[in-house]
């Protein structure tokens, strides 16, 4: 990750993406410096517009933030939670045990807190 920092430290102050610039940012962040590593970065990020994939990035926010895939585990959990829920009812209908069906109700609706 310290790589792609220095790239991008080296992009907001608009100093050139180049393995000497890039070593330089490394060295004085105490990295220990693989030149390998330095020139696939640099490889990598020739034909890249940084500053537009990081609106891009910005864009999509990440699976716990919120965003992105957050919406659908919640409506995938909330819709487990239905179909629960109407077995429950189909349990109490044919003489099951009502306690257990309540119980299942009290942790569904904790993980629904939890979750937001």
């Amino acid at each position: 990750m310290e790589y792609v920092y220095a790239a991008l430290i080296l992009n907001e102050s608009g100093g050139e993406i180049n393995e000497a610039n890039l070593t330089d940012v490394l060295e004085a962040a105490g990295v220990d410096v693989e030149e390998s590593r330095v020139k696939a970065l640099v490889a990598a990020l020739e034909d890249v517009d940084i500053d537009e994939a990081v609106e891009e990035a910005a864009a999509v926010p990440a699976a716990g933030g919120g965003g992105g895939a957050a919406p659908a585990a919640e409506e995938s959990a909330d819709e487990e939670t239905e179909e629960a829920a109407e077995e429950d009812t189909t349990a109490e209908d044919e003489g099951d045990d009502e306690d257990e069906g309540d119980d299942e109700e009290a942790a569904g609706e904790g993980l629904g807190e939890l979750f937001g």
